[in-house]
């Protein structure tokens, strides 16, 4: 069985988020994905430092985004997520930042590789996902 329903995470903007205008700076919406990306894993049980203890992780490959309109201080979003394609060692995520009216404010793809972390912590092997994550992904896809 899939869930083909978008997950869904709140985040509020805060003043450190923000330039001197109020608006969110550019690159916060990519802390938000992050969040959201990392809690959706969470949600089916895939907790990242688990996974790095094994020396494996996901490191962001790509990213597509488009800034519709902008957030503001103290605005509460919604961050989504939705698996698009799923390879054997990488993943597409779409995903949407959106304000409590469901207007979409920033809309990204964003592929992520599996790796291996080298011991030195600086060398990364693209590598097969575990079958673990595998199946989570493919229930959520």
């Amino acid at each position: 069985m899939t869930d083909t329903s978008p997950f869904n995470w709140p985040i509020r903007v805060y003043y450190e988020d923000t330039d001197a205008g109020g608006i969110v700076y550019y690159a916060n919406y990519l802390k938000f994905l992050e969040r959201a990306r990392t809690e959706w894993l969470r949600s089916y049980g895939i907790e990242q430092d688990t996974w790095l203890r094994h020396r494996l992780g996901f490191v962001v490959r790509q990213v597509q985004m488009d800034l519709l309109r902008p957030a503001r201080f103290n605005d509460e979003l919604r961050v989504t997520v939705v698996v698009e394609r799923l390879k054997r060692a990488s993943v597409e995520f779409t995903q949407q930042v959106l304000d409590q009216h469901g207007t979409v404010l920033c809309q990204a793809r964003i592929k992520a590789a599996c790796v291996h972390l080298g011991e030195d912590g600086d060398a990364v092997k693209a590598v097969p996902m575990p079958t673990e994550i595998i199946e989570v992904l493919k229930r959520a896809s």
